[in-house]
């Protein structure tokens, strides 16, 4: 089974991050990065995204498309990155969300296939 996790960051999560000395944040990404390393064999793609104010939004409104600047909704949470990752099942993957160690949100959600 496919699915995508999306790394969710709180605004308190945000703030913590700010707080980190450098020495610090370093060793935050580098959990991160060997959460990767060790699951490089079940991950298929993803990336960090850039922050929620880089956003551009594009929302069809009766027949026509307006295009905005910033994040689709205001809200103290954010997608700041995602992976796509291949299992044998749901109780894989919660087994994998649940040593992730960063941002303190992550959402599963299976890939639907188009035929």
């Amino acid at each position: 089974m496919k699915y995508v996790l999306m790394f969710v960051e709180t605004e308190e999560y945000a703030n913590e991050l700010r707080a980190m000395g450098p020495a610090e944040l370093e060793q935050a990404y580098a959990r991160v990065t060997q959460w990767f390393a060790e699951y490089a064999d079940k991950v298929r793609g993803g990336s960090k995204l850039q922050p929620a104010e880089t956003a551009t939004t594009v929302r069809r409104e009766v027949g026509e498309h307006v295009v905005t600047d910033g994040p689709f909704v205001e809200g103290k949470e954010v997608v700041s990155g995602f992976a796509e990752i291949e299992v044998a099942d749901l109780d894989e993957a919660l087994r994998m969300v649940r040593t992730w160690p960063g941002c303190p949100v992550v959402e599963i959600r299976p890939v639907q296939v188009l035929s």
